[in-house]
């Protein structure tokens, strides 16, 4: 008779390892996984990282980008702040004087009339007189030179055409042999401030004929 077959021991089956399978070193099997699978793995961890970081640098590099072109508009405002309030204080310190420059002028007026209003033959007849005059003179002199220095300027009126934004015309005079509008008589002379009207001069002009244009020139000068 036939011996009868002997049952795998329950140890022996427990220890025994799986088909297919190879110990993993410390008696267990390991398990089954496709070739190159966790290679694949990692990679695509540490692409994800890579990823992630490349993404933080980009927001950064924009964020930077950005706070530079803020800065630089913040700077150029300041820059043009800076010299609109230089300009402001070079234009207070030209045309503060601009009252007080008004009144000197009645001054200068009346000193040129003084000195025109003696004859030349009366003045070298009188030696006195004639000092007098000089005296006058070399204070009118004075007074223009200081002019000078503070940027006031005497216009030359006489002969030159009629501008409204620099001459008024008080009367008109026919039959001057001028084109008309050209000034013949000066009764107070003009005076300009760095360039713009301090006073205008009070002026007699050419009357226009009928088919003349009368000047159209509207340029503010006013200080």
């Amino acid at each position: 008779m036939n011996e009868p077959q002997k049952k795998p021991n329950e140890a022996e089956t427990e220890t025994a390892p799986a088909q297919g399978a190879a110990p993993d070193g410390q008696g267990n099997a390991a398990a089954d996984t496709p070739d190159g699978a966790a290679p694949a793995a990692a990679a695509a961890g540490e692409q994800g990282v890579d990823g992630s970081a490349g993404e933080k640098v980009a927001a950064l590099e924009a964020e930077v980008a950005s706070l530079k072109d803020q800065l630089l508009r913040t700077l150029a405002e300041t820059e043009n702040i800076r010299r609109r309030a230089q300009r402001e204080r070079e234009d207070t310190a030209k045309y503060a004087v601009s009252s007080f420059a008004k009144e000197l002028l009645a001054v200068a007026d009346n000193l040129r009339r003084a000195v025109d209003a003696v004859p030349a033959e009366q003045r070298e007849q009188d030696e006195a007189l004639r000092n007098l005059l000089v005296g006058i003179e070399a204070t009118e002199r004075q007074l223009l030179a200081a002019f000078d220095r503070g940027g006031i300027k005497k216009m030359e009126a006489l002969g030159e055409p009629f501008d409204p934004n620099f001459h008024q015309v008080v009367f008109e005079v026919e039959n001057t042999g001028k084109p008309g509008g050209t000034i013949v008589q000066v009764l107070q002379d003009g005076y300009t401030i760095h360039g713009r009207l301090l006073r205008e001069a009070m002026v007699g002009a050419a009357k226009r004929g009928a088919d003349e244009a009368p000047a159209t020139s509207r340029v503010d000068t006013s200080a």
